[in-house]
């Protein structure tokens, strides 16, 4: 049924508690493929008025050594997820994407799901919602709302963000 899956991951525990359900429907389904997929998203420079070329130079320098620290950090714990995965049996590929200013993170995650005939995504999430879910945002949510391809949610246990009324 499924013969390829994409795991959306951002270097977080949470987004490592996908991976149980990864591995039983790894081996139920005997999927061919899965992606551990990491977006880098771009980040821009703080804006500050600069004098010279020099500052300028500086600037442009910066940006660049601290976007090869996050490539470096990125590609060595997806190296270590796919490490990982293999001890538990499960064989896994890493797909590293870096956005460009137009892009969001989850238009990112659904091209490539789109592109590349993904049968599941699978991510996990706060599980939120209300108030905090509008503050905070959701990449799952975004997916689940505009993907084609079926995604599975994942809310590990103790992750659950309960709201609880005050009792009289």
């Amino acid at each position: 049924m499924f013969n390829k899956i994409l795991v959306p991951i951002d270097g977080s525990k949470l987004a490592e508690c996908t991976f149980g359900h990864l591995e039983e429907i790894a081996s139920g389904c005997k999927v061919k493929e899965i992606i551990l997929l990491t977006v880098l998203e771009v980040i821009a420079p703080p804006f500050m008025e600069v004098e010279t070329q020099y500052q300028i130079d500086e600037m442009i320098r910066l940006q660049e050594s601290d976007e090869k620290k996050t490539r470096e950090k990125a590609e060595n714990y997806l190296s270590g997820a796919v490490n990982y995965l293999k001890t538990q049996g499960v064989t896994a590929r890493s797909v590293l994407i870096k956005t460009d200013v137009m892009q969001s993170t989850p238009e990112v995650i659904l091209n490539y799901a789109e592109k590349n005939n993904v049968d599941l995504i699978i991510i996990s999430t706060h599980g939120r919602s209300g108030i905090s879910r509008w503050a905070f945002g959701s990449v799952a949510d975004r997916l689940v709302r505009a993907s084609i391809t079926p995604v599975l949610t994942v809310t590990p246990k103790g992750c659950r963000v309960v709201a609880t009324a005050a009792l009289p």
